[in-house]
């Protein structure tokens, strides 16, 4: 055919295979129609084809009198002709692939139904090579191409199995075939095939699976044939393309939540399998192999497994590699490890903080930082001792560094990692030390509300509950103004969440107990301005929400926030009783203020 097995068209996460073929040799059998004679015209059909493959470098076999010719010995009732017909079909199409018409499909199609093996093979061969062209994958569905491929596969001839099941690769990988496919029958003789004894029939089979599971509908499919079980034990497979192609196809089936709760059921010893295939000599199916796992880390019991299975010291080791496929994969799957609780103490045991910061300076691959920053965020305030490690890995430095010159992705987990960060009462001051306002404080800027979200909760929460102010007072008018101008901005927000942060921080510092700081809030003239202005506006919309307000409004106790801590930076929708509340919150919170201002 006119494309190796181990070729890939499609080299990305989710694979696709092309089919191979095997020989279209010839025979000596003969039977009675094999010695029938030859009628004038196929005689002259025969002569004119000879001459026509003298020239054949310079002739166009898919038209006028070579196709003509060609057409004429398919149908003829002398097998040897067919046979003829059928190998120089092979042979052309096997060094001309382009997109043909339907006269060029129809007699190679009609070969096809011959109970001839030599015949099966030589056409398989024909229209396999001409499926590498993607208009021919197409119109060889519409004629009705599947239903003689399929009849071919359920033979017992190895060539033609191997050479149908390669046509059936290359026709799925065609997205306006792959749903014809899985419901024209071909899954379940796909399925059985590859379980073949014959390797070229293996490949070919697990190559034409893996390119049914690139939609939810087809994977489904893919699992009522039964092929999971079947892809699950090839992973063994000392062929590294059957590795290739099984690990990709249970990747691609593991994004599908009902396939995981499957597998988790069924497939006892799936994860043991992909966590020894990640030690492979193959990098691709290594790759592959990393991928899958963390599709399946997408579900806690597969995050706990995958650890349990010594999945840690090889993923700690892919993480530093050279290739950028495996970082990625690495760490895209110890991102979702780490969100299990019981995860973070082992992740950090296992040498992963400062691999985890190096790839942070990965600055060509956003996906790589997102992750990397997203599985550090996950880690950081899971104990004391990992807080500690976390703080001496230099994370913070590299996070700081990186926060300002970033895509708006890896801006917003960094973000996110200073606000869970800021939440532990321990951590404020090292963070403060560090100088993290550099960083912040231009974040709550940004266009992006999760950025300025994030960064506003962290600042908030550094200004609560620390028993040394001087950085607060430090940052108090720089950097952009300070902590007194996002204050402000914040406060003229008109957006709930940000007044509410703003309050809630103003509130903070007025409780400090600290001389300086209460003297920099009572003598802000502009937040003091903002603070009553924000008083007037929530007794409106409390009012207009028939809420009462009468009596003592400080009543509902010291801070609003049962917790303590600043309002979260992300934002979600809010139902009419949900902004209620949010309004006799803030209208509270500005009571009290006024009060600490009397």
């Amino acid at each position: 055919m006119g494309a190796c097995c181990s070729c890939m068209k499609d080299p990305s996460a989710n694979g696709t295979a092309a089919g191979s073929a095997g020989s279209a040799a010839t025979s000596n059998n003969q039977d009675d129609s094999s010695i029938l004679p030859i009628a004038d015209n196929e005689r002259e059909a025969v002569t004119s084809l000879l001459g026509y493959l003298e020239d054949k470098d310079n002739l166009d076999f898919y038209s006028g009198g070579p196709l003509k010719a060609l057409t004429t010995l398919v149908y003829s009732d002398n097998l040897n002709l067919q046979r003829s017909a059928a190998l120089a079909f092979a042979e052309i199409t096997e060094k001309y692939v382009k997109p043909v018409s339907r006269d060029v499909l129809e007699p190679i199609l009609i070969l096809l139904q011959s109970t001839d093996p030599q015949i099966q093979v030589a056409a398989c061969a024909a229209l396999g090579n001409l499926a590498v062209n993607n208009d021919n994958k197409l119109l060889i569905v519409e004629m009705g191409g599947l239903e003689p491929l399929i009849h071919e596969m359920m033979g017992d001839n190895v060539e033609v199995q191997c050479n149908a099941v390669g046509c059936i690769t290359n026709l799925a990988t065609r997205d306006d075939n792959k749903h014809k496919i899985a419901t024209s029958g071909a899954l379940v003789p796909l399925t059985r095939l590859a379980k073949s004894k014959h390797i070229r029939v293996q490949r070919n089979a697990t190559g034409a699976l893996l390119n049914m599971t690139h939609s939810h509908e087809n994977r489904r499919e893919l699992v009522n044939a039964g092929a999971v079980p079947v892809l699950v034990s090839l992973l063994s497979s000392a062929d590294p393309d059957v590795q290739y192609y099984c690990t990709t196809a249970l990747s691609n089936i593991a994004v599908d939540e009902e396939n995981r709760e499957k597998l988790s059921q069924t497939e006892p010893k799936l994860v043991a399998k992909l966590v020894a295939l990640m030690d492979s000599n193959s990098s691709r199916v290594k790759c592959q192999a990393t991928l899958a796992l963390r599709n399946l880390a997408s579900d806690p019991s597969y995050q706990l497994e995958i650890v349990r299975a010594g999945g840690l010291p090889h993923l700690v080791k892919l993480i530093q590699s050279d290739s950028i496929p495996l970082i990625l994969a690495s760490v895209a799957c110890i991102r979702n490890i780490s969100i299990h609780p019981l995860n973070e103490g082992l992740i950090v045991d296992a040498g992963f903080l400062k691999p985890l910061v190096k790839l942070l300076d990965y600055r060509d691959s956003e996906e790589i930082q997102c992750h990397a920053v997203s599985t550090l965020r996950n880690l950081a305030a899971s104990s004391e001792k990992n807080r500690k490690e976390f703080f001496e890995s230099g994370a913070i430095e590299k996070c700081k560094e990186l926060a300002l010159n970033s895509p708006i992705s890896v801006q917003s987990e960094i973000s996110a990692c200073f606000a869970i960060l800021a939440l532990a009462d321990v951590s404020k001051l090292d963070l403060l030390n560090a100088n993290i306002l550099d960083a912040l404080i231009p974040m709550t800027f940004s266009q992006n509300q999760e950025v300025s979200g994030n960064s506003a909760a962290a600042l908030a929460n550094l200004c609560s509950r620390i028993n040394n102010y001087s950085k607060i007072i430090d940052y108090w008018s720089q950097p952009r103004g300070g902590i007194h101008d996002f204050l402000s901005r914040f406060l003229k927000s008109d957006y709930a969440t940000f007044e509410h942060i703003a309050l809630w921080t103003i509130l903070q510092l007025l409780e400090s107990h600290d001389v300086k700081v209460v003297e920099l809030v009572k003598n802000d003239r502009e937040l003091i301005a903002g603070v009553k202005r924000m008083a007037d506006v929530t007794s409106e919309r409390v009012q207009r929400a028939g809420i009462n307000v009468s009596g003592d409004a400080a009543a509902t106790g010291g801070d609003s926030n049962q917790n303590g801590d600043a309002p979260n930076g992300d934002s979600g929708s809010r139902n009419s009783e949900q902004v209620e509340d949010a309004s006799l919150e803030l209208y509270n919170i500005t009571q009290q203020i006024l009060e600490f201002l009397k």
